[in-house]
């Protein structure tokens, strides 16, 4: 049974163009699954990904094993808030949109728990391996994370609603626990997983292949790894069939 390579939430599609370059340098001939819901996206990611085959949901994907990633897609599923038991909401207020309660704020994400579930519950049945990256905590803490993003740059959360992005910090130790019927590797930090993968002796090639592009690598290089940048914040987690072994990285 062929595997095929999938990804949750591909953006632009550039993580998947790189990553099936290398794979199919490496004799990699399966099809290329992505769960898209955006007409917009899905136009950008056709000219990235030739080819490519489009599902609104994780369940809809093939029966077969999946080399599966989810880069920056859980942080953008809904949460929902609450203060002092009672859910915080969004109300009309002066005009404009405004929280109807503040306090000690307590965030739950049931989408992402009916997601990690359905993914390891595929994964469990039809083989495979999956690659969850994104911004997050180790532990359940309470705490208000939830943030806006428009024209790369923090925006107030209730301005322009429907035309910015709303993400906010995942709780990984409720991924695992969601992810529970398949295996769950350690969580490792973003960039002693990319250390533990060789990225300083690929930064190396690439810098000796492009020595004009030597600033650049560097740059990317920190940016990726470094503790006051992604390095820590950006947390990895696999989960993977039980008949499958972990990936590499993985303590």
């Amino acid at each position: 049974m062929t595997a095929v390579y999938a990804e949750l939430g591909p953006g632009r599609g550039t993580l998947a163009s790189d990553a099936l370059r290398v794979l199919r340098s490496a004799g990699f001939d399966g099809d290329v699954h992505l769960v898209e819901t955006s007409p917009r996206l899905r136009e950008v990611q056709a000219a990235a990904v030739p080819g490519a085959i489009w599902h609104d949901a994780i369940e809809e994907l093939p029966d077969v094993p999946l080399l599966l990633v989810a880069n920056e897609f859980f942080d953008a599923l809904p949460i929902r808030q609450f203060v002092d038991g009672g859910e915080r909401r969004v109300t009309v207020a002066a005009g404009g949109l405004a929280f109807d309660r503040d306090g000690e704020i307590v965030e739950l994400s049931p989408a992402r728990g009916e997601a990690a579930e359905v993914l390891a519950r595929e994964l469990a049945n039809n083989g495979g391996v999956a690659i969850v990256i994104d911004y997050g905590h180790v532990k359940f803490a309470n705490g208000d994370t939830l943030q806006a993003v428009r024209g790369h740059k923090f925006a107030p959360i209730l301005a322009n609603p429907g035309e910015q992005d709303l993400t906010s910090h995942v709780d990984f130790d409720a991924l695992a626990k969601a992810a529970d019927v398949a295996k769950v590797t350690a969580l490792a930090k973003q960039g002693e997983w990319l250390k533990r993968l060789g990225i300083h002796a690929r930064a190396e090639a690439l810098a000796k292949a492009n020595p004009d592009k030597l600033d650049e690598v560097r740059v990317a290089l920190h940016r990726l790894t470094a503790p006051d940048q992604m390095g820590d914040l950006f947390k990895v987690m696999a989960i993977h069939s039980p008949d499958w072994p972990a990936p590499a990285g993985f303590a």
